[in-house]
């Protein structure tokens, strides 16, 4: 089966197109600045229609259209409507009434899973949501000390994101350890940040709560901070809360602290160069990760791998040397000899660590895939089952 993953962010989306269950990758690309100045597109149908054109037609990946068999979108919050889930009017209600949760996420992909329905008619779209993982958790684990209501009636509860990131990277970790009891946390860190705690490849926690603006602070969204500050200051500023959630949602995160960008390349370099916002901005960074690090160890009874994905995880040095800075007392080292040159799929613990530290590359899209195509075929094979059903009542 052929799939095409479209992975997509509020102004931009890259894309990949597997041929499964080999997971092959034919092709894969991205398009930039959606609707923006100096953009390739004005909006995601033409945008979509890009996708295709690069992938199908003479010379390239695909021969023809008809060749894309599914479609599967790492979706984001439907609230307690989860799991891998044919994406249909129903899905995409449930997605909008989530939405206020979700503003950079939910909205341009209800607007990509509409786009490619109309440039795909009859091929499925299955959305692959990213609080999976965490349907495991226990009650204690995802309720919040408020009316218990609130939760029945409305879905205020602690749902978890990063799913796919966090399961490809349990996945890969069970892979190469193959012993009982396995306690693993992962750390995805990016312009989007969160830690899962597993074991035995089941999620036990997850840093993120109701909304993706929850748990670490991320790029530009706050992470966590108390609700009696959050409401303390719509009084004092006359804010209602459309344009809170705006400022929490966009203003806030390392780019508030820093008071200019929340990239971690921006923040190490004008750290370098003396700004103390900047290096708070880290600091503060650092400290929530290793929180949460603390807090899943002690829930998990010890560790024995901690993983590191994501652009930040992948890629900055600097970040997993200072989370794992002074852990020896947990038994946790780390080779910065090797660190600092680690850019792959890569142990950089030292051989004294009882604990294996290792840098996981991100692999949403196979488990998309994966996902997408057991839906497919299981709703093939239901369809099959009821066809012979009705041939044998004739």
């Amino acid at each position: 089966m052929i799939c095409l993953i479209p992975n997509i962010g509020s102004t931009s989306f890259k894309y990949r197109v597997l041929k499964m269950p080999e997971e092959t990758v034919l092709a894969n690309g991205r398009v930039e600045r959606i609707g923006q100045p100096g953009g390739d597109c004005p909006d995601y149908p033409s945008a979509i229609r890009k996708c295709i054109a690069d992938v199908v037609g003479p010379g390239k990946a695909l021969k023809n259209l008809s060749e894309i068999e599914a479609v599967g979108f790492k979706a984001v919050h439907a609230g307690p409507l989860s799991g891998p889930c044919l994406v249909n009017d129903e899905l995409l209600a449930a997605m909008d009434a989530f939405s206020f949760f979700a503003p950079a996420h939910n909205p341009p992909y209800i607007a990509a899973m509409k786009a490619f329905r109309d440039a795909l008619p009859g091929v499925p779209l299955v959305a692959v949501f990213e609080t999976i993982p965490y349907a495991s958790l226990d009650e204690a684990a995802t309720t919040y000390a408020v009316p218990y209501e609130w939760r029945t009636e409305f879905g205020i509860r602690r749902y978890g994101f990063h799913g796919a990131s966090h399961r490809a990277a349990s996945e890969n970790v069970r892979k190469q350890f193959n012993k009982p009891n396995l306690r693993h946390i992962s750390c995805h860190l990016g312009g989007s940040s969160s830690i899962a705690a597993f074991r035995d490849g089941v999620a036990i926690d997850t840093s993120f709560g109701t909304s993706p603006q929850s748990g670490l602070p991320q790029n530009n969204r706050v992470g966590e901070i108390d609700a009696f500050a959050v409401l303390f200051m719509m009084k004092k500023l006359g804010l209602g809360p459309d344009e809170m959630a705006r400022i929490l949602g966009s203003q806030s995160g390392l780019a508030g602290i820093s008071g200019t960008s929340g990239d971690m390349r921006d923040l190490d370099e004008a750290a370098a160069a003396g700004s103390k916002r900047a290096r708070l901005a880290l600091d503060v960074y650092v400290r929530a990760i290793r929180h949460y690090l603390g807090a899943f160890m002690l829930e998990l009874d010890g560790v024995d791998v901690i993983s590191f994905s994501g652009g930040i995880g992948e890629n900055s040095w600097e970040t997993r040397s200072a989370v794992c800075r002074n852990l020896a007392a947990f038994e946790i080292e780390i080779d910065e000899a090797v660190n600092r040159t680690a850019r792959t799929a890569q142990v950089i613990s030292s051989r004294t660590s009882a604990v294996t530290v290792l840098i996981v590359p991100a692999d949403e899209e196979s488990v998309v895939a994966r996902d997408t195509v057991s839906v497919v075929e299981w709703g093939a094979v239901k369809r099959e089952g009821i066809g012979k059903l009705i041939e044998a009542a004739r």
